[in-house]
């Protein structure tokens, strides 16, 4: 579900960090089982316990921290005075593991689906913050995955974050040597960027601190430094990208040449069974390349290298079997890289690439639509692109084409012909010679296709 939310749509999501493998009092396993809630008096019982400063105290915390991955008891905890401030008292308390368990009991919190519980954890936040700086990666790892959820929950939440100084304190991590860091970094920007006020208030934040040059950087790292940091950022810049507001401050820094680069050295180094996950870094890669070639005029003359077209196919080619979803991917850039300037055209002709492309019209309904786009971006460029399209075996492929049921897939088919007979009238002669207009004839009584039907 994870893997389908980041491919087709903006993710918001919260994650869970827990370590419990091992049994708990009572003979409980608290790997899988959500504890049964406890009443009033029992979490009152564990908070008595956790401030008398008594040999089990740590014990009363555990429970408790077990306890709260009860939805009822974290209510009921939010819910008694003075519980989330005898939690901040043992958070920031100089013992190391009450710290911890403490630091989980927030966490177990922040999970929570109920708006209420998410804002009752509103004065913790500044904590939260201060110890992003400390030494242990440990907990630095937790706390970036509880802010993560909590801006996730609560508009309350973001905006007391802002002013508190989020933006910088998330700057000064990004240098972390730690890839769990960077990853938990990673999780609580793309859920800032993905808010509501991401492109008015979060977004021109981001842009005036080092967060952009960092984030592209540990993604062009690819796997090298974790693929899980790599993908984060990635999404990041995704998000960034899709606001529209940022792509000039992206270019400056490089951005194209840089992801280009990057998928080269995927495609160059990815073996027939490619690394795990490697389709999640791959996916936001292509999109914002996609988007930045949509968005700006002359991005094309940065990139004009045909060996981006190799790696395109070779993605393909590994990781469309086990992830389909990838021929949409790169048919999109694919699209945006034909769309204006000849070269892409005359390098994917040249590459003798048009037969792989042509194998992928019955992948899907999109898939159709976008190939069928490529080859009217070849086709618009005039006479001797067109004779290298008649010239290819194309005619015969799209004739089955003709024939589909889908109104949006035979359109542009229809468009692609008259392109085709346009510039080049000897494939309307082949067309005619191999029973085209017979297809043709089916649809002049189909209200969308009618008139591109009978003109053709």
């Amino acid at each position: 579900a994870l893997r389908k939310a980041r491919r087709q749509e903006q993710l918001v999501s919260k994650r869970l960090l827990r370590d419990d493998t091992t049994a708990e009092e009572g003979g409980q396993d608290g790997a899988g089982m959500v504890p049964d809630p406890l009443s009033e008096d029992e979490v009152l019982e564990l908070l008595r316990g956790v401030q008398r400063g008594s040999e089990d105290r740590k014990r009363s915390l555990s429970r408790l921290r077990r306890a709260l991955q009860n939805k009822e008891t974290q209510q009921k905890l939010v819910r008694l005075d003075g519980s989330i401030r005898t939690l901040i008292g043992l958070f920031t308390s100089s013992l190391a593991d009450m710290q911890m368990e403490a630091a989980r009991c927030l966490h177990e919190l922040s999970h929570s689906s109920d708006p209420a519980v998410a804002e009752a954890c509103l004065p913790v936040t500044p904590y939260l913050l201060t110890y992003l700086s400390g030494h242990s990666v440990e907990l630095t790892e937790l706390c970036l995955y509880t802010l993560g959820n909590l801006v996730v929950e609560s508009e309350a939440v973001r905006k007391q974050l802002l002013p508190q100084g989020i933006i910088p304190v998330l700057a000064s991590c990004i240098q972390s040597p730690h890839e769990a860091v960077l990853e938990g970094l990673g999780y609580v920007l793309s859920q800032l960027l993905q808010a509501k006020e991401a492109p008015t208030e979060i977004i021109p934040l981001v842009l005036d601190s080092v967060l952009p040059q960092h984030m592209l950087r540990l993604v062009c790292s690819g796997v090298k430094a974790g693929i899980g940091a790599a993908v984060e950022f990635a999404w990041c810049l995704h998000y960034i990208v899709c606001s529209h507001t940022a792509n000039a401050a992206l270019l400056s820094l490089g951005a194209l040449p840089a992801l280009t680069s990057l998928l080269l050295d995927l495609a160059s180094e990815i073996p027939e069974d490619a690394p795990e996950g490697l389709e999640l870094l791959v996916c936001p890669v292509l999109r914002c390349l996609s988007n930045l070639l949509a968005e700006e005029t002359g991005c094309e003359a940065q990139i004009q290298d045909e060996r981006l077209l190799i790696a395109l196919f070779l993605l393909l080619q590994c990781l469309f079997q086990q992830h389909p979803f990838i021929v949409q991917e790169c048919l999109w850039l694919l699209n945006n890289l034909t769309a204006d300037q000849p070269f892409f055209c005359s390098a994917l002709l040249s590459l003798d690439l048009l037969p792989a492309l042509l194998q992928l019209l019955p992948c899907s309904q999109m898939a159709s639509v976008l190939v069928l786009t490529v080859l009217c971006n070849i086709a618009e460029k005039g006479p001797a692109y067109c004779q290298q399209l008649h010239r290819q075996p194309a005619l015969p492929l799209l004739l089955p084409t003709l024939t589909l049921p889908d109104p949006e897939v035979v359109g542009q088919c229809l468009e692609l012909l008259h392109l085709l007979f346009l510039h080049w009238p000897e494939a309307a002669a082949d067309f005619v010679r191999q029973g085209g207009h017979r297809a043709l004839e089916q649809h002049q009584s189909t209200p969308q296709l009618q008139e591109r039907a009978r003109a053709l």
